[in-house]
């Protein structure tokens, strides 16, 4: 029987009837796991604004710019470097008022908007900065957001925690099915997930707009495939 023709008959003869060797049949378990680290802040983004309206648009763009210098001025003067301060958006816009019910319709107003993101790295003056750009003519506060300066360190402590995490599922279920476990395969980092607030810390009383900077939660996961044993 030609070599060619045996070949062929042995991998029919597989398809057919699912013969698998037993190499190829190694068994593994696959599992999850979760670490998450609490760190306190040392970092916040701030974005606000300045809205003016006006009758004219050249007006509100003149106003806007006017009043924004200004919380700039307050920006330069708290400290914050030129490098920590980003525009975000700048809009111009026509507001139209409610038409009455007999009348003309009034006119149009113009609206020009601009929002700048800008990062501190005083967490315990934050209430004191927000405050004094407030008074010095920011009208618009579109959220306070805290984080990490160099989260690595963090985020290493959390990876190690999801690794162990893992492992203890492994044995956990390997116990249970009464089998041991035999070596990592292979571990696969399924990506950071930002954390929500874990405890929250009110700012000192007196310092201006009352923060909360709480602890920033760093999660890591990651999927552990191991060889099982008898």
């Amino acid at each position: 029987m030609p070599t060619r023709f045996l070949a062929l008959f042995a991998v029919l003869w597989t398809l057919a009837f699912g013969f698998v060797p037993a190499s190829a049949a190694e068994r593994t378990i696959t599992v999850t796991g979760e670490g998450q680290v609490a760190a306190a802040p040392d970092l916040a983004t701030v974005r606000l604004g300045v809205a003016v309206r006006a009758d004219s648009a050249r007006a509100a763009v003149t106003g806007m710019s006017d009043a924004m210098q200004q919380v700039m001025d307050a920006v330069t003067a708290a400290g914050i470097a030129d490098t920590d301060v980003q525009t975000e958006g700048l809009n111009l816009g026509t507001v139209y008022a409610p038409r009455p019910e007999e009348g003309p319709p009034p006119a149009p107003e113009f609206e020009a908007r601009t929002i700048v993101a800008l990062k501190s790295h005083d967490i315990a003056g934050l209430g004191g900065l927000l405050d004094t750009l407030v008074s010095s003519g920011a009208n618009e506060l579109q959220g306070v957001t805290f984080g990490l300066t160099d989260p690595k360190s963090a985020e290493d402590d959390a990876r190690r925690d999801a690794v162990a995490d893992a492992l203890a599922k492994a044995k956990l279920y390997a116990e249970a099915a009464g089998v041991t476990l035999g070596a990592v395969i292979s571990i696969t980092e399924n990506g950071a997930a930002p954390g929500p607030v874990v405890m929250m810390r009110a700012a000192a009383a007196g310092s201006g707009v009352p923060i909360a900077e709480g602890l920033v939660a760093v999660t890591e996961r990651v999927t552990v495939v191991l060889a099982l044993g008898d």
